[in-house]
């Protein structure tokens, strides 16, 4: 026997030897000579000892290629690469056959067959975090939002159909801004207004509405018996352009006396006046004296009153009992206007929707706009108009005679040239400002 260890093997599930390993020099294992050849001398032989038993090398294992394994070598490499990775402390993959999470509890998150870190599974808690009473609001949220969109638009689609346009804008060079001029007209086909021997149309009230590049916003009111030159038909009162040519050439009749381009054209007929007042309940107009005026049919004691329709439109009509005639007037239709626009904007309104489809069916019935000018510009319109009269821009022409006797049209109201040409040029740049008095 031997006085020399038997060579140990390798533990079960250790690491192999490679194929063709060597054992290293001074080991127990020898060279064994192949068939047919000479031993090897040794070195114990050359001094007389008796050499090493020689060796042969082991036969190589044939290894079968990695996809002609049998099943079964599949499963045990599987089951010893689960060994290898429990005893390091890391999780292991699933193997072949074996229920996903091994044998030893499921993979753990963000190892090899878990889910990564932040994956699916912790996006669903985190959803399911949200209480179900802010989930439920923020639905009933949406769906709101859906609705008061959905209505908006409908409302706006119907009062643009019922608005009747009109070619009034000419080909004038553009200007700087924003220009809108409102007319209202007393066309005696309503019944607003009845028959007081008055042929044709005329409009009693006259306003250039401007928002300045700068941001401020100007409501003006043209008296309509200022002298001016009507295109065509010489000198006459602002109101005559009007009757003689109808809403293009009032437009090019502004558009020469003022300087500034229309860009949007609204007129309103006196029916819409009343009928607008009744559809938002009323509007607050304040008088400084009791009025009992047969010819426009304005009854109010001094003070302010909430008043309806017909009462609003005698308001804004009314002249012969006011000493000063159109320039008064036009002072009450701009106060008439800061009210409605409050009014209108006001949340028993706003936020009221048969009162919004009253007024929308009201208003469009009785506007007439411009070609290419809508319920939405007339929205803006409105919008322009409150922030001139929120902010005291309420101007009047400058003039020099309000009494000036002309040779066919009467009395009528003269300015000079010079100083209206310098007030609009204020106005179209945004540095006008009112007078003290608050003219």
């Amino acid at each position: 026997m031997s006085d020399q260890p038997p060579p140990r093997s390798p533990r079960a599930g250790g690491p192999r030897r490679p194929g063709g390993h060597r054992a290293r020099a001074g080991g127990s294992a020898r060279p064994v000579p192949r068939p047919g050849s000479a031993p090897a001398p040794s070195a114990r032989s050359s001094s007389g000892d008796a050499g090493p038993t020689p060796t042969r090398p082991l036969p190589r294992a044939q290894q079968p290629a990695p996809d002609a394994r049998s099943d079964a070598g599949a499963a045990r490499d599987g089951r010893r690469a689960a060994s290898i990775h429990h005893r390091a402390g890391s999780p292991q993959a699933p193997v072949d056959g074996a229920p996903a999470g091994g044998a030893y509890g499921g993979a753990r998150e963000g190892g090899p067959g878990g889910p990564p870190p932040g994956g699916p599974s912790r996006s669903r808690r985190r959803r399911s975090r949200i209480p179900r009473p802010l989930r439920l609001g923020a639905t009933l949220l949406a769906l709101l939002l859906v609705v008061v969109l959905g209505w908006g638009a409908g409302l706006t689609l119907w009062a643009d159909s019922r608005i009747e346009h009109v070619d009034a804008l000419s080909d004038a060079a553009n200007t700087p801004g924003t220009t809108y001029l409102i007319a209202g007209s007393d066309r005696r086909d309503g019944e607003a207004v009845g028959e007081d021997g008055t042929e044709g149309a005329r409009t009693d009230t006259i306003m250039l509405l401007h928002k300045a590049p700068g941001g401020n916003s100007y409501l003006i009111s043209l008296p309509r018996d200022t002298l001016v030159d009507i295109p065509g038909e010489g000198r006459y009162k602002l109101n005559a352009a009007y009757s003689f040519g109808g809403a293009p050439l009032l437009v090019e009749t502004v558009e020469q006396f003022s300087g500034l381009a229309i860009d949007h054209y609204v007129e309103i007929g006196f029916d819409g006046v009343s009928q607008m007042v009744d559809a938002v309940g009323h509007v607050n107009l304040c008088i400084d004296q009791d009025v009992d005026d047969e010819k426009s049919g304005l009854v109010m004691t001094e003070g302010c009153h909430d008043v309806g329709g017909e009462q609003a439109l005698a308001f804004v009509r009314a002249r012969y009992f006011d000493p000063t005639a159109d320039i008064g007037r036009q002072k009450r239709q701009q106060e008439f206007i800061g009210s409605l626009m409050d009014r209108v904007t006001s949340p028993s309104v706003m936020l009221n929707p048969l009162a919004q489809v009253r007024l929308a069916g009201a208003g469009s019935g009785a506007l007439t706009t411009s070609e290419g000018t809508g319920i939405i510009d007339v929205g803006r319109m409105a919008l322009t108009a409150r922030s001139a009269m929120g902010s005291g821009r309420t101007l009047s022409i400058p003039v020099t005679d309000p009494e000036y006797q002309t040779e066919n049209s009467g009395v009528a109201i003269l300015t000079d040239e010079d100083e209206v040409a310098a007030f609009f040029a204020e106005v179209a740049d945004g540095s006008a400002e009112p007078a003290p008095d608050g003219g």
